[in-house]
């Protein structure tokens, strides 16, 4: 499999409506998105500006998903990741997240540590964090909203620059005297 990742560029935009739009995200708050909800999101800067930049994720030539990086500004920035779904499975995620880890490390040296959140039941992801080397710190109970009100656990992985310079892992010390 041959990936690569390319800048977003503000042209993009029905490109990006067009591809989110034909997907769904069932991981998302928003599982289903229109082109119309996407054209707005870049009308309010969403995928690209001082504080955010997205990036395609190219599998074999094809758009395969998108990385958007945000807080850029923070010691800690976040990020979303979509993977189209007739590319989940193969590997892209785990590569998305060491890529936009580099990435964040060498682009942005005032950068500390990496967050990113996925719902509790979003095993594939969590699993990706856990390859990249990245740590729970957080479960978040009825935390994501959900369609038709349902509301699901939410849970939080970082990295730090130290771990990842090393290329060890800090585990979290889940026992606190208080």
């Amino acid at each position: 499999m041959d990936i690569a990742f390319r800048r977003f560029a503000a042209s993009e935009v029905d490109t990006v409506a067009c591809f989110l739009a034909r997907d769904t995200w069932p991981f998302h708050v928003a599982a289903d998105v229109t082109r119309d909800d996407v054209r707005e999101w870049a009308a309010d800067g969403v995928f690209d500006g001082e504080q955010t930049r997205t990036f395609w994720i190219i599998v074999d030539g094809e758009a395969a998903g998108l990385i958007r990086l945000m807080d850029l500004g923070d010691d800690t920035p976040l990020f979303d990741l979509r993977i189209a779904s007739d590319h989940r499975g193969r590997g892209v995620g785990t590569r998305a997240l060491a890529w936009l880890t580099r990435y964040l490390f060498t682009e942005l040296p005032d950068t500390e540590r990496i967050e990113g959140t996925t719902r509790q039941d979003n095993v594939a992801m969590r699993r990706t964090f856990q390859r990249g080397g990245y740590v729970k710190e957080a479960h978040y109970r009825d935390a994501w909203p959900g369609a038709g009100g349902r509301r699901y656990d939410s849970v939080g992985y970082a990295t730090l620059r130290r771990d990842w310079e090393t290329g060890t892992v800090t585990p979290t010390d889940w026992h606190d005297e208080c």
